[in-house]
């Protein structure tokens, strides 16, 4: 498995950033079944999106996802939510969903098709997986979202002066613009599920899990009704634990394998 560091210019951050790759296209040739199992046209890649206060970093089993074949690519999102706030230089979600991948393709001639482009994220980015995967669905095909940081609904009710133990309100509306117009809003995933629907369109496939001590337990329930609700089908467990990496390495490893059939 090789690994890689890039740096490159974002036109949507406005400066250099860089992401860390996995990539399995170094099998050995002492060992026979390597070279078809790691052929570059079954190749699979996965975004992977780190939380809040996290960088670019590889959080998955290298040694799994070497074994099925996938690329993993870590990006740098800052505390940006995965979403594109208002001032220059905070297009989150357009690096992801657009420019990197377009970035990754080119580079690297992966993530051509949906079938084989998937994103999974822990708490922040497990918000980001979803939100990256509805807004773009003719890019991803699945996402796995972990511990997910799904506060839209309690972001849209917050008033200038409020804010929460995380952060304050001008963090949240910078991430999110106007709570006021949330509900509304391309930033709010459960808008973005009725409006594929609406419109008729192939939603990805959906995987959510979340610790029972988790302090996010909540929100992803409640998220999971709603798919529920709304005839989305998708998995959705809980297991014991908190909200710490001991979780998210034992679902990456759960989800991995089922992520693309």
């Amino acid at each position: 498995m090789a690994e890689l560091c890039v740096k490159f210019f974002s036109n949507c951050l406005k400066r250099n950033t860089e992401f860390k790759m996995l990539l399995p296209n170094d099998p050995r040739q002492d060992i026979p079944w390597e070279e078809e199992k790691h052929r570059p046209e079954d190749m699979k890649t996965i975004l992977l999106l780190h939380g809040y206060t996290g960088d670019a970093d590889i959080w998955v089993n290298r040694e799994q996802a070497a074994g099925l074949n996938i690329a993993i690519v870590a990006p740098n999102g800052e505390n940006g939510f995965w979403l594109d706030g208002e001032a220059t230089g905070r297009k989150y979600a357009s690096f992801v969903g657009e420019e990197l991948i377009e970035y990754i393709r080119k580079t690297f001639g992966l993530a051509l098709t949906p079938d084989k482009t998937g994103v999974m994220g822990l708490s922040m980015g497990g918000f980001g997986a979803l939100h990256t995967a509805l807004a773009y669905p003719e890019t991803f095909g699945c996402a796995a979202a972990l511990s997910s940081a799904l506060i839209h609904n309690e972001v849209a009710k917050m008033k200038e002066g409020q804010g929460n133990s995380v952060a304050n309100y001008e963090y949240y509306k910078e991430c999110f613009g106007d709570p006021s117009k949330l509900q509304e809003s391309d930033n709010n995933p459960e808008y973005l599920v009725k409006k594929l629907k609406a419109e008729g369109r192939k939603l990805p496939d959906i995987f959510m899990a979340c610790g029972t001590e988790d302090f996010l337990l909540e929100p992803n329930r409640a998220f999971h009704k709603f798919l529920t609700d709304e005839g989305v089908d998708h998995v959705y467990e809980e297991a014991e634990g908190i909200h710490d990496m001991n979780f998210w390495s034992r679902y990456a490893a759960i989800f991995m394998p089922r992520m693309f059939g």
